[in-house]
């Protein structure tokens, strides 16, 4: 490995770790719940299995190729690793956050898509999917996931959490608080008695979608 290689994997693994511990400062996951990963050339940088964010540090750096081979540190990967994989595989993504968010984990109890309250929604590419229950760790919850995220850059797991990615660590990070946010959002809306919160149609949404092309993010 040279030593632009090395140095290009550190700054990954310190972005990896920051990401991390910025997902349990904001709650959007409890103890080692939750996993972030970042690609760097064919390795994948990814949190390891059971240890706490706050203690993480470069030498607990972990780094898969895109097969799942080990191949930096010692630490086991997360039990989560195949759904890492499976973005890096069928996207151009280079960065990975999954989260067990508590209002994005009840919403994925209680429909099938994201209700698209507000146009945050076309941020992550269109209407939020639910991708259907599996197993945590298991390629069929992978595949699931796949199917959810067709054309978005954001899905939620049924009965587990979020799953998003991202040109960068930031841009992964962004869509993850930007899909709590919605899902809290709608569950508020939909709390009201008596009273049906209105959704933006899917001209409304590809609108929007269309400004973010000319303009980005507003704000």
């Amino acid at each position: 490995m040279s030593d632009q290689q090395r140095d290009a994997i550190g700054r990954a693994w310190d972005g990896v770790v920051a990401t991390a511990r910025r997902t349990a400062a904001e709650g959007l996951v409890v103890g080692t719940s939750g996993n972030v990963s970042a690609r760097v050339g064919d390795t994948v940088l990814v949190t390891p299995s059971g240890v706490p964010y706050d203690r993480l540090g470069p030498q607990d750096a972990v780094g898969v190729d895109l097969a799942g081979n080990r191949v930096l540190g010692e630490l086991a990967p997360t039990s989560e690793l195949p759904l890492h994989l499976a973005v890096y595989r069928n996207t151009d993504a280079s960065a990975v956050v999954h989260t067990h968010a508590v209002h994005a984990t009840a919403v994925s109890t209680l429909v099938p898509e994201v209700p698209p309250v507000h146009y945050a929604a076309a941020m992550l590419g269109g209407t939020v999917r639910v991708a259907a229950y599996a197993r945590y760790g298991t390629d069929e919850l992978a595949a699931n996931m796949l199917t959810a995220l067709r054309d978005r850059t954001g899905c939620l797991l049924q009965n587990h959490g979020t799953v998003t990615h991202g040109a960068t660590l930031d841009e992964a990070y962004d869509c993850t608080a930007q899909l709590e946010w919605l899902c809290r959002l709608w569950l508020a809306a939909s709390s009201v008695p008596g009273r049906t919160p209105s959704l933006l149609s899917p001209a409304q949404l590809s609108d929007v979608q269309e400004a973010l092309k000319g303009y980005g993010q507003p704000g």
